[in-house]
């Protein structure tokens, strides 16, 4: 989307941050479906049944406890009795629900989806969307094939403070941006090991690893430490970068890096986990260059904002942050700070609401919507090319438009990786 194209959309932008339309309830109820009964996914399914335009049909997830709970909530709220799944594709060939959420960990993320869209649903999928660049291009080929709508859940672009910030700056006001910082500093003094167990009753161990390699079980794993562990996620520059790197691509005309530069490791963390817990990387824009840094140790309050993305203008810094909204400060010491305070919905302080009343009404429409998939995509190859350039410990070159990196095969490799047993890599 280019400037002109933004502030063209910038008014129905606004209008899904509105509370009016987040909260419609008026027209076709979807029959819909959950896989992924963990914490973000009851967080998504929460506002799909708020919204009362879903019918759940069928939860799945390979953890019964989860499932368990979930079902329960379910019928708590809504009267719904939704039948259990352990196998999406059993949930699939089964209900052959309309809409299909999700919410699994990264490395299951692609398969489902395209299942889904495959089977004639509309998806909800989690960020980041994939484990690897091609699984992600598959992906996007899948939903374009199938012509169906697929949101992925970078729900900051229909948060207000995100949506003021993306048009200040695309008015011009910071005056011309040349660099972009991404951060993300935690606290903690690094995590200890625990030990690898058996997994507990009722958790088919095998199925939540399913394409992945198979490790044994550790309670660090899941159900919510699988981010940092690279078999099965890509670590905080895919976890929580793709939300900065996602506005950065919103707000420039280029979509694509030329090229990646990244360095990184694990310091103060001695948990079985492989992901850095610091890391920095380089992107080389044609008109702007791209830096993140993510820290997992030594949180202090030193650093006025914990996390977020600095936008450096010639005419002042714009901070676009989470809790703390959005503040550009000015170049010229007398001129007024601008801030922007956020409007966030809990639990988790999130925009879940608004993004899923955009779901629906691009479903109605027939219209991309504000998250698209081909954005999430975007957003999740500059976290992977930042992956990449690591694990090769050099800098790689990039062709956004082929998606290769020209003429090094062994980077290319790393592009895609081996399913395991029965599962087969999406073309």
């Amino acid at each position: 989307m280019n400037r002109r194209q933004f502030l063209s959309s910038s008014a129905a932008l606004s209008a899904v941050a509105s509370p009016g339309l987040a909260l419609t309830q008026a027209g076709k109820t979807y029959t819909t479906a959950l896989v992924g009964a963990g914490w973000w996914g009851g967080n998504i399914l929460g506002e799909a049944m708020a919204a009362k335009r879903s019918r759940i049909v069928g939860v799945c997830d390979v953890d019964s406890q989860a499932l368990d709970a979930t079902l329960a909530r379910v019928n708590q709220l809504t009267g719904d009795t939704p039948r259990r799944y352990k196998d999406f594709r059993e949930l699939i060939a089964r209900e052959k629900p309309e809409i299909v959420i999700v919410a699994t960990p990264d490395h299951w993320r692609p398969l489902v989806t395209i299942a889904a869209v495959e089977a004639g649903a509309h998806v909800y999928v989690e960020k980041p969307i994939s484990h690897t660049i091609r699984e992600g291009r598959a992906m996007v080929s899948a939903a374009r094939a199938a012509d169906r709508v697929v949101q992925v859940g970078t729900h900051r672009r229909v948060s207000p403070h995100n949506i003021e910030a993306i048009k200040f700056l695309q008015s011009g006001k910071a005056g011309k941006i040349h660099m972009v910082r991404c951060f993300v500093h935690s606290g903690g003094r690094g995590g200890e090991p625990t030990p690898n167990g058996e997994a507990p009753a009722g958790l088919d161990w095998d199925m939540w690893c399913g394409p992945a390699p198979l490790h044994p079980y550790n309670k660090a794993l899941h159900p919510k430490g699988f981010r940092m562990h690279l078999d099965y996620a890509n670590g905080v520059i895919a976890d929580w970068g793709i939300h900065w790197f996602d506005q950065v691509l919103w707000w420039s005309e280029e979509k694509t890096p030329k090229s990646a530069y990244s360095v990184g490791g694990r310091f103060a963390d001695r948990t079985m986990m492989t992901a850095p817990d610091a890391q920095t990387a380089t992107y080389q824009f044609t008109d702007f260059i791209l830096e993140w840094e993510h820290r997992r140790f030594a949180g202090n309050n030193a650093e006025k904002h914990p996390l977020g993305a600095h936008f450096y203008g010639t005419e002042g810094t714009m901070h676009i942050g989470w809790q703390d909204g959005f503040t550009f400060y000015p170049v010229n010491p007398k001129a007024q700070t601008v801030h922007m305070e956020p409007q966030l919905n809990l639990p988790d302080r999130q925009n879940i609401r608004e993004l899923w009343a955009d779901f629906l009404t691009a479903i109605e429409a027939k219209r991309r919507p504000v998250c698209d998939i081909e954005y999430g995509h975007q957003a999740t190859v500059i976290s992977l090319l930042g992956n990449l350039s690591l694990k090769l410990g050099r800098g790689v070159k990039w062709d956004g438009a082929k998606e290769v990196v020209p003429g090094d095969p062994e980077a290319n490799k790393l592009l895609a990786r081996a399913y395991r047993g029965e599962w087969k890599y999406p073309a």
